[in-house]
């Protein structure tokens, strides 16, 4: 996947394409690859990079919703359940099976929570990750020796999944190149364009990195851009109503010593309404997460002093070894779009399914769903482009579709185990040249050779793109990754042909961005 044979592939391409879709995450990534994989023509456009906002701030869980349960939305359990059977049969190298332990202190605890992890099961049906069962306090401590031991009285065992986020979504993006799309990051659409009867026909976009701007025609343009959803439809419409409620998630990550076993722990009722997990995660232990309502929704969330609080306070009610905010290693935020509703009284309240929404222009906008149910949202998308734009139908394929990078023998002691089948192709950089195999950090397990790959294969155009979503450094040690910046700068200038003046450009704009994922300089808000 490269940006300039995107690019060419895009400017190249005859009038008018199948679907354009604007917004490079999850859902909008998911959409190319439907589309492209069943046959029709598509090109998508991210203002920034693949992933920058929603897409790589979850939990990394790839999971039903044990919530959802708890709110009765049984059919949407039962969806995210089959989507993540799915999701690891389809990408085993970045979604595994992860052990959850929900720890009990009261005596009612054990049966209530019992009963509905064996629900959860029940609902997975074939799609199932492993049985529940009710632990001793014994098996508890076996599986999490730094549980708080103070009136604990046993547990209940349930599984899910945790996958990668942001690896996942390059993948996607690559699946989608392979299948013939067109994406391109570093491109915002500036307008949209309407035919004689105002239909939407097509859009302008501008290439940051040329600064041209270009327009294309396609028969069904696609709103897939999360918590900006409403500026695209008032892009469109300036009357149109608002439909997304932004909600605000934070986590914090601490090293693997608070979690140094392979089980994570749910902590099923908090303050806000939702539930906490403490999940182990490259070998570090992250924490979260919040729930907050906000007015705008910004490309770069930073965490709420009250979020970092309010997280630290929990844990420290589970954790024997208690953290504190001097063991914050790396905090980051991100923004749910979910979709406003009449009825709910906040946005703990709202529910995480998705909207469809079909503006009078045609403009066809996709709101709200989570990172595990992605495949189906997309499918469901598809369909309904297929549609507006008057296209053959076809069958969506993604059900069996092997993600980019496919491999299910993946070591999990390998450092390059994300890469999937990918990763013998780094190994041969590495082999080709002896700098490519040298190590960058005495913290991190990086070589030069992922920078290159980065920006060679995964259209990373920046430090931050490297350190934050091509690997996740930024995300697990904040201090970490501007010490890596210099290094980083440097591949990436060799590789696109950069002078010193974007190196030095480019570590100071990291490092300004660092900053706020070092917990010291988190904004203060509103309450939680």
């Amino acid at each position: 996947m490269n940006r300039l044979a995107s690019l060419t592939r895009l400017l190249n391409h005859p009038d008018p394409w199948d679907m354009a879709v604007i917004g490079g995450g999850a859902t909008g990534i998911g959409i190319a690859v439907d589309a492209a994989s069943r046959g029709y023509s598509v090109c998508l456009f991210e203002q920034s990079d693949f992933g920058k906002g929603t897409s790589s701030r979850s939990t990394k869980l790839v999971h039903g919703g044990v919530r959802y349960l708890q709110q009765g939305n049984v059919s949407l359990v039962m969806e995210a359940l089959k989507e993540r059977g799915i999701l690891r049969q389809n990408a085993p190298h970045l979604v595994h099976d992860l052990a959850f332990i929900v720890p009990n202190y009261i005596w009612w605890e054990t049966p209530f929570y019992g009963i509905g992890m064996r629900v959860y099961d029940m609902l997975a049906g074939r799609y199932g990750f492993g049985q529940s069962r009710i632990l001793s306090k014994r098996e508890v401590l076996q599986h999490i020796p730094t549980l708080e031991t103070d009136g604990l009285r046993g547990g209940v065992l349930y599984y899910d999944g945790q996958f990668d986020d942001a690896r996942l979504l390059i993948n996607l993006a690559q699946t989608a190149d392979a299948h013939g799309a067109a994406l391109l990051n570093y491109a915002p659409v500036l307008n949209l364009t309407h035919d004689a009867e105002g239909y939407v026909d097509g859009l302008t976009f501008e290439d940051l990195e040329s600064h041209q701007q270009h327009t294309l025609r396609a028969r069904c343009v696609i709103n897939a851009t999360g918590p900006f959803s409403d500026a695209l439809r008032k892009l469109d419409d300036p009357a149109a109503a608002p439909m997304i409620a932004p909600s605000q998630g934070a986590h914090i990550v601490l090293d693997k010593s608070f979690l140094p076993g392979s089980a994570a722990i749910m902590v099923p009722r908090t303050s806000d309404g939702r539930v906490l997990f403490a999940i182990p995660w490259h070998d570090h232990t992250l924490l979260g997460t919040t729930d907050i309502p906000v007015e705008a929704a910004p490309l770069d969330p930073i965490p709420m002093e009250q979020e970092i609080d309010f997280i630290l306070e929990t844990a420290q009610h589970y954790l024997h070894k208690r953290p504190t905010r001097a063991d914050i290693l790396s905090v980051f935020a991100g923004i749910r779009p979910l979709v406003r509703s009449s009825s709910a009284t906040g946005t703990a309240a709202l529910s995480r399914d998705f909207t469809l929404h079909v503006a009078k222009s045609g403009l066809l906008s996709i709101a709200g769903g989570k990172w595990t149910t992605y495949r189906k949202m997309a499918e469901d998308c598809v369909d309904h482009a297929a549609t507006l734009a008057k296209l053959d139908e076809r069958p969506c394929i993604t059900k069996s579709l092997h993600i980019f990078g496919h491999n299910a023998d993946t070591d999990p002691r390998d450092p390059l185990r994300d890469y999937g089948s990918v990763a013998a192709s780094i190994q041969q950089l590495m082999q080709s040249r002896a700098e490519l195999a040298q190590p960058l950090s005495p913290v991190f397990p990086i070589v030069a050779a992922q920078v290159l790959w980065a920006a060679r294969e995964e259209m990373a155009r920046t430090v931050e793109d490297v350190l934050a979503r091509r690997t996740r450094i930024l995300f697990l040690n904040a201090r970490a990754a501007i010490d890596l910046a210099p290094a980083v700068a440097r591949i990436m200038a060799a590789e696109l042909h950069q002078n010193d003046a974007w190196q030095s450009k480019q570590i100071a704009d990291f490092t300004t961005l660092a900053q706020h994922y070092l917990v010291h300089l988190c904004a203060p808000s509103i309450p939680l």
